[in-house]
């Protein structure tokens, strides 16, 4: 995982659409840049459709969201159109760009290791640094206090953070 701090590595990478977006376009713009495993999964799903929902908050805060996985342009597509989604998803089918956020990592399931993508959010400021990162993130949380159960959001936490660092 990158350091809060340093400078976030330069990328271009093709949208869904096929258009190039490169962190170098968006200097002066605060980036949501998260990784996620796969398209069309639950927690994946739930993912995008909580960031989809808090895009005009997002975008009122001068901050662009970009979800990044190793799917081609045409699983973005689809993903998109079925789950009406109003972000942007980039595709690192290579998993260069990955790499260098320190999000391609070995993992285990069911005894079986493999590389993947471990669910990583960063906040680039508008100079083009790690503002604040997220790795190993649970979207959705329960958790108790005093008795009382409570929800969890990461996109809240991720927005929260935002309106922290721009004050």
């Amino acid at each position: 995982m990158l350091e809060v701090g340093k400078k976030a590595p330069e990328f271009c990478l093709p949208n869904q659409d096929g258009v190039e977006i490169c962190s170098r376009d968006l200097k002066g713009k605060w980036i949501i840049l998260y990784f996620y495993p796969k398209d069309n999964t639950p927690g994946c799903t739930t993912q995008a459709c909580d960031f989809t929902e808090k895009e005009a908050e997002f975008d009122s805060l001068d901050a662009v969201i970009l979800g990044v996985s190793a799917d081609g342009m045409k699983k973005h597509q689809n993903f998109i159109k079925k789950h009406n989604l109003q972000i942007t998803l980039l595709s690192d089918e290579e998993t260069s760009v990955m790499q260098e956020y320190g999000v391609w990592q070995l993992k285990k399931n069911y005894g079986k290791e493999y590389m993947g993508i471990v669910r990583t959010t960063y906040i680039l400021n508008p100079k083009g640094e790690i503002a604040a990162a997220w790795d190993k993130v649970r979207v959705r949380q329960k958790k108790k206090k005093d008795g009382k159960e409570f929800e969890i959001v990461h996109v809240e936490e991720v927005k929260e953070a935002l309106k922290e660092l721009q004050s």
